[in-house]
Formats: C-alpha cells, structure tokens, sequence
C-alpha cells in the first residue's frame, strides 16, 4: 500500500500544472517524502534476513538496560535500499536532464510567491531530534538510557554532517535562488530526517506515531526549504536519504564504541613495580 501511494505521488508530479491543482499536489508532495520514511520504517522492523548484526553491549549493563537498548540492533540490507534510493535520485537529478526539468516545475509551483520567506526551517530542523529528549523528560522512556542515546544522536549528526558538506565542496550545485554553489544535498533535511529516524528508533515500541510525527516534521522542513528558493527537489530528497541512513548506521556503531570504552575502563593498569 505504501508503494502504491509512493508510485501515486510520482505520477500525480508527471501532469501539467495547473493553479486549481496547487494546493492537492503540495499535499502529495509531503506525502510522498513521509511514505519514502515510512515504507523504510516498515523494511527496518520486518526484516529478519541480510543483515550486519551490531556487537554485544557492555556486559555488566542490567538486563532491563540491555533489552531497552537493543543491543542486537541489525542493520538490513532491505532497510537501507529506500535512503540509498534517494540519495541517488538525488545523484542522477545532478545531470539527467528530465529530472532537472522535473526540478525547475517543482520550484515554479512552490515559488508563486517570490517574496515568500520564513525562517521556520531553521529551528523545525532540530524538533525531531530534540523531541527525543523532551518525551524522556517527561516520563515517556524511549528506547535507551540517556548516555546511550546522546552518544548515537551525536554520531548519527557527526556522519551526516561531514558526510553532506563533503558532497557540497564536491558537486558546488547553485543553489536556486543563485546565492551559494553548496545546494547539495540539503542539509537542513537531513538533520530533520536524521532526527527524525532517531525519534522513530527510540519510541517505534511505544507507538509508531511518533514516528510518523518525526518524519512529518522533517518532510515539512524539506518543503520549506524549496518555499525559501534554497533548494532542489533533489537535494532535499538526498538530503532525507543521507539523514535516515546516518542515524541507522549510528544505531550500529554505537555498541561497537561502548564495548571499547568499557574494555579500557575494566582493563587494570599494570604495577610498575612488579607484583
């Protein structure tokens, strides 16, 4: 069902535009970028099979401890296909002419207004990921404890970032509004799509809403960014890919750099005396 509304949402882009059809297709626009979330939630929780299993935890965690964190996180190969497939349509929108084409549509229809300027984007960016620590404040207990989940939310941001202003030094894409040759990816979405995926990881077993609300924020973000003339549909769709992927592989790494830390920790320091 997910596919189906994804494939709707493209094909629904591939009509003339038309004023009476603006307000329907910014719907589907946000739609469209919410499902690619969702559908790989989906794909991360079903799978089962072709997976990277994550190291064990550090052994002298509670057992309450180790069954919130989860310590046997698997990052599968079918939950990575949907932000890889949009990091490269972002990819190929860089030179197939079509999807430029598809781009430059996309931009007339969301900039009527070319006085339109909000500054919303700039701090909606950064609710996803904050709103982790808000629920824990308020007595919803998400998934880790708080060192566990600052050190992946610190990880998930540290790869994103090198890996988004990397890819902006490379390509030097101008930016819309022709202020700036560092338009991808967008990095805006992907730290809303990065906190977006962390917030879904932490609450997906307490309710799915929360997620969903995440990857709303975050969709939200991205159009916003494309209302402001800074960005291409592509670079915000790359920009939701590398997010989601950089939290998901923070969530996999993460163990393997506690474990170390508590090996140095427990490890005693030899006598320079002798015993």
């Amino acid at each position: 069902m997910q596919r189906q509304a994804f494939s709707f949402s493209l094909f629904m882009y591939q009509l003339p535009f038309t004023p009476t059809k603006n307000s329907m297709r910014l719907v589907i626009l946000l739609s469209l970028i919410t499902t690619a979330g969702s559908l790989h939630a989906q794909q991360n929780d079903s799978s089962s099979h072709s997976y990277i299993s994550s190291p064990a935890t550090i052994a002298d965690r509670t057992k309450d401890d180790d069954n919130r964190r989860g310590k046997d996180f698997r990052l599968t190969m079918k939950a990575i296909v949907v932000p890889a497939s949009l990091i490269t349509y972002g990819v190929i929108s860089q030179s197939d002419g079509e999807l430029r084409e598809f781009d430059v549509r996309i931009r007339n229809m969301v900039r009527r207004d070319a006085d339109f300027h909000t500054p919303v984007d700039n701090y909606l960016q950064y609710i996803p990921g904050l709103s982790v620590y808000a629920l824990n404040a308020v007595g919803i207990k998400g998934k880790n404890n708080f060192l566990d989940r600052t050190m992946i939310y610190l990880l998930s941001n540290a790869m994103m970032s090198v890996t988004v202003q990397s890819i902006k030094k490379i390509t030097a894409s101008p930016r819309p509004d022709g202020f700036g040759k560092n338009a991808f990816p967008s990095g805006h979405t992907a730290t809303a799509f990065a906190g977006a995926e962390f917030l879904r990881q932490e609450y997906k077993d307490v309710s799915p809403w929360y997620g969903i609300a995440g990857y709303a924020i975050a969709a939200t973000t991205g159009i916003l960014r494309m209302y402001n003339n800074r960005h291409w549909f592509r670079d915000v769709v790359a920009g939701a890919g590398i997010g989601i992927i950089s939290t998901d592989f923070a969530y996999w790494l993460e163990p393997v750099i506690a474990k170390k830390l508590s090996r140095k920790k427990t490890t005693p320091s030899a006598s320079p005396y002798g015993n």
